[in-house]
């Protein structure tokens, strides 16, 4: 819903129809730091909004602010940095719903697309074109509760899911969804360790040694630029 304050910026910042404009936090050419586009030079275009408040959430400056922008507008800026990958994310993108106009509009233009998006809200309308990169949230999340279990029926072999690990208690909650789920059958499942919460190598090991069908991913971004918006 569109509060008062919201909707006066609508009205008063373009004459657009509001079926075809986004609240955007920040558009920014960097490198992929995660999932299987990993390392290539990608536009990420990050919506704001999230309904969800995991304790480890690293983009809590997503949540409030942003600006209304035009969907064309947009684009036009996403193709000014000249890359073949871009990443709709957040927050959570999908809590706008005109997201969906967004990622359609982007696979017309011919880009590979990902989005990035929590698991907690429904992504069967979502362009089957998109990448879908959707969390699983473990019990350390605080917002284990919250996922939509029903998702897993609209993942497409091309989509990944992901869940961050904190704790051991995370690490076997996370083996035991995989297992019950048969979700390394459906798609790529990737397990990544909460930056400076768990040592990345001790869940490497766990991984190992209980022979799991995942892929054990660092956040690459984190690495070169630590935690500093816009990368």
């Amino acid at each position: 819903m569109v509060s008062s304050t919201s909707a006066n910026v609508e009205m008063t910042t373009s004459d657009s129809p509001a079926a075809e404009r986004l609240r955007i936090t920040e558009i920014f050419h960097s490198i992929q730091g995660e999932a299987d586009a990993i390392g290539w030079r990608t536009v990420f275009v990050r919506l704001t909004g999230c309904p969800l408040r995991c304790v480890w959430c690293d983009t809590e400056y997503s949540f409030y602010g942003g600006n209304w922008r035009d969907i064309d507008d947009i684009l036009a800026e996403v193709a000014s940095y000249g890359a073949s990958h871009v990443c709709v994310t957040g927050g959570e993108p999908l809590a706008q719903k005109r997201c969906l106009i967004l990622l359609r509009k982007l696979c017309d233009a011919g880009y590979e697309v990902s989005l990035e998006t929590s698991g907690a809200l429904d992504v069967a309308e979502v362009d089957p074109r998109v990448r879908k990169v959707m969390d699983l949230k473990a019990p350390d999340s605080g917002e284990s509760a919250r996922n939509l279990w029903s998702n897993l029926d609209h993942l497409l072999p091309h989509d990944q899911v992901k869940i961050v690990i904190a704790s051991r208690v995370d690490y076997e909650w996370a083996r035991g969804v995989v297992a019950e789920h048969r979700i390394d059958r459906r798609c790529m499942v990737l397990f990544s360790p909460v930056h400076g919460a768990i040592e990345p190598r001790a869940l490497a090991e766990w991984i190992i040694e209980d022979k799991l069908p995942v892929r054990f991913q660092l956040q690459l971004h984190k690495l070169l630029w630590n935690d500093a918006p816009g990368h």
